[in-house]
Order: C-alpha cells, then structure tokens, then sequence
C-alpha cells in the first residue's frame, strides 16, 4: 500500500499527489504481510475470550451518587470563568491563537498565579528565557513558592515520564507542534505527529487526573495544527483572538465539556502580561469619532455587554470592480450587506468601494453588527450623520428586514446606563423612552440628520 505522509491516506497504486490532502510527494510505499482473513480470524478470536473488565453502572444511581467534582482555581480570574469556574482534574485544554498574541504569555501567567503544583515544559525556549519572562511579569515569587518547575524537552515519552514521576495538578506544554513522540516516524510539527502527541497525552490525563494545557499556533490558513486536528480529540478549545499589534484581547472557549461556551474574556495586553478589562465600553468609546460613517453598536460577548464604534468609508471606486475591506469584521458578511443595501434599501453602492473597521482593535462575529454595519454605510455615503447619542444593534436578513437578536433587554440598559438617548432596533416586546423601532433597513435614511 501507498501511505500518505501527511494526512495516513491510502492508495493501491502510487501518484504524484495525494487525493486527500492535495501535498505533492508524500505518498510512501508500506509493505502489509498479514492477510486480511488471519487478522479477521484473530480478531473473533480475541472478542470471543475477551470478558468485560469494566462496571456498568445505571445512570440514574451514578446521577444521585455523584460526587461534585472540585475545580482548580488558576488564581487569574478572567481565564477560570471562560473554563466555568476552573480547570477540571484530568482535562486536556487547548490553547490556540495567532503567533504573537499572547498564548504563551498568558499559560505563563496561568502557572505563575497556580497556588499548588505546576510542570511549565517548553520545547521552544530554555530555562534562563522563560525564567526572564517570568520576571517581567513580576510572577516569578509567587510561582516559585507554590511549588513551579519547569522541564525543556520536546521528547514526549521523556515529558511523559517526568509528568507521572513529579505527580503535578497542572501541566503547561509550549507548545504541541515542538514535540514529538518517537513511534511516529514523521518530522517534528507533521500532522501525525501532531495527532499522536495530543492522543498520548489525553490518555494520560484520564489516567493521573492531573490538568495539562498544551498551546497550538493557527496556521496560515486560520487552521489550529492543520484542519481541525486536535479540536476533537481535547476537552477544550479555547481561542485567543486579537492582533499582536493591538493592546486588546479576546479569550473565547470553542468547545468545553466540563461547562458553557458562551463566556468570554477581554483581555488588555499590558507591561505586565495580560489583565482584564473592566469596563471594555468605555475604553472602547474614549476616542469614538461623531462623524459620517461612524455609529455606536451595542454587542454581547458571552455574559459581557458592551459599545464599540463602527467605522465605514465610501469612496468612488478607481477601478472596474468595486473593492470590500473589512478590519474585525467577517468581509464576505460585509459583500452580504452591501448587496442588500442595494437591492432593499436603493442605496446605490455598485460603483463605491466600501471600507470598513471596527474600532479599539476587536475582531467581532455578532449578528447583531449587521444593522450598524448598514447604517456606517448610509451614513458615509450619503456624507451625514445620525444623531448623537445614538446605538444601533440588530440583525439584517436577505429581504431587507430588520430581525431581533439575543439579550436585546441587557443591550438597551447597557446603553442607557452610559448615558445615550436615543436606540434604533428591531421590533421586541419591550418599550421604552428612546427607542426606535424599525422593520427593513430602509427605514434608517430617515434617522440621518
């Protein structure tokens, strides 16, 4: 048989490239002695003297004789209530996000501030480098006096063994593209090696139950280690958003088994490592401009409500096509919306470039942006603006029409609460001094002054 490399595809015949994963040169040629009737015939032979080695237990004496399973406190705050209160013994978590914004400085934080045993293992950095970051971010005594240590190895049957000699409650490995394991024989950072590694490790943790946070980069393609290779096989996800060349910070948890999805945390990276933000509509409003183009949106991320201030920029485009940019938001939902605006609304966009950027650095992917996104539209085309102390939040459908969105009540007293008068939205039960009520997007070119 003919093996892919990259992606353990299969072939009976060898071709230049490989069907699944499309790489060139990657197929190897694997010998297979063993028939496929003696291994059917072990393998009968196997189920019929194998007994069953584990308990069956009925689910609903396990429900009333379950113990509350106790959390570990990270002491960072932000970073336990996107898990849902703590690590849970015997988890694996994934810590993904772009090169350069943050992960390793926050798992740093993450042992510095754990009150009880922790094993920092980097494959990347030595111990006088991690040792001078530690530093910096004044976590060093503390880390320390909790009982820290720190391993640079990229061997995981080495990393293995030292994890079951030293017995830690959190493990931090920097990061899962640097190891290896030696069964595999591809190279460091390959796909299978990258499978085999976290498969080894989460057996592990269900053996020792202690907690290990291994670190993935994105890759250029937006992928976590390739197309989704480690999300499936960990207990959580989580996701580090941002630009490294902003200050601000989203940690956002794609996928938990031990608690929700919804919570999220906004992070400042400061001098001294990353802190949360308090109250993210204020920062994000202290340099908001009052101009054409410019509206004040109404956002939820997690539990959190908070404004951002969303920027467009029309112009006569130079070019046969007209151009689309966003910054922070998705461009090809922007096209979405710039269509119906010229179809719905008769707003006549189809010889104007449109730019468009949400403000403070943030990368948003709320429905309910659709309706400021429209009105920073209107707004820089027709080169006037809405009335101050004004936000807008909902979501647009295909024919126009403006459609209800999630915590629209929490939305509202967030906006009261700092002082705006007046709030364009969908119809909703609720009613109130200030709030306009629209149901199609082209009822937004009457609120211009």
């Amino acid at each position: 048989m003919f093996v892919c490399s990259k992606c353990d595809a299969q072939y009976p015949k060898w071709s230049g490239r490989c069907l699944e994963c499309g790489s060139w040169g990657t197929l190897i040629e694997e010998i297979k002695n063993k028939p496929q009737s003696t291994r059917l015939s072990a393998k009968k032979s196997q189920i019929s003297s194998s007994k069953a080695s584990k308990e069956i237990v009925e689910l609903s004496r396990g429900i009333n004789n379950a113990q509350r399973v106790t959390r570990l406190q990270t002491g960072f705050a932000e970073f336990d209530k996107v898990l849902g209160g703590g690590i849970t013994p015997g988890s694996l978590i994934l810590l993904g996000g772009d090169p350069g914004v943050g992960k390793s400085t926050l798992a740093l934080q993450i042992a510095g501030s754990f009150n009880s045993d922790v094993l920092y293992v980097s494959a990347e950095e030595s111990a006088d480098q991690v040792l001078e970051r530690f530093n910096r971010l004044n976590k060093i005594r503390r880390s320390f006096s909790g009982g820290g240590k720190f391993l640079n190895e990229d061997n995981l049957e080495t990393i293995i063994a030292t994890i079951v000699e030293e017995q830690p409650k959190l493990v931090v490995i920097d990061s899962i593209q640097t190891v290896y394991t030696e069964e595999i024989k591809n190279t460091t950072g390959n796909i299978n090696q990258i499978k085999a590694c976290t498969a080894k490790l989460l057996g592990l943790v269900k053996q020792i139950q202690a907690a290990i946070i291994i670190i993935g980069h994105v890759t250029k393609e937006g992928d976590l280690a390739g197309p989704k290779t480690m999300e499936h096989l960990v207990d959580t996800v989580l996701y580090l958003e941002g630009d490294k060349y902003k200050q601000y910070r989203i940690l956002r948890a794609a996928k938990n088994r031990f608690g929700p999805t919804d919570e999220v945390a906004i992070l400042e990276m400061a001098p001294n490592g990353l802190v949360p933000v308090i109250n993210p509509s204020k920062i994000f409003l202290a340099e908001s401009h009052k101009g054409p183009g410019s509206v004040i949106c109404a956002v939820a991320e997690g539990s959190q409500v908070f404004l951002v201030e969303v920027q467009a920029l029309v112009s006569k485009t130079s070019f046969g096509y007209p151009k689309r940019s966003a910054s922070g938001f998705d461009q090809r939902r922007l096209e979405l919306l710039a269509t119906v605006l010229i179809k719905k609304a008769g707003v006549n966009l189809a010889n104007f470039d449109i730019y468009l950027n949400i403000a403070g650095g943030l990368t948003l992917r709320e429905p309910a942006l659709d309706l400021a996104v429209c009105s920073s539209i209107i707004s820089a085309y027709y080169d006037k603006t809405f009335p101050e102390q004004t936000v807008i939040f909902g979501e647009v459908g295909l024919a126009g029409e403006a459609r209800g969105v999630a915590k629209t009540k929490e939305r509202v007293k967030e906006a009261l609460k700092l002082g705006f008068k007046k709030i364009i939205l969908p119809y909703f039960d609720g009613t109130g001094a200030g709030l306009l009520k629209i149901k199609e997007i082209k009822e937004l070119i009457k609120f211009l002054g």
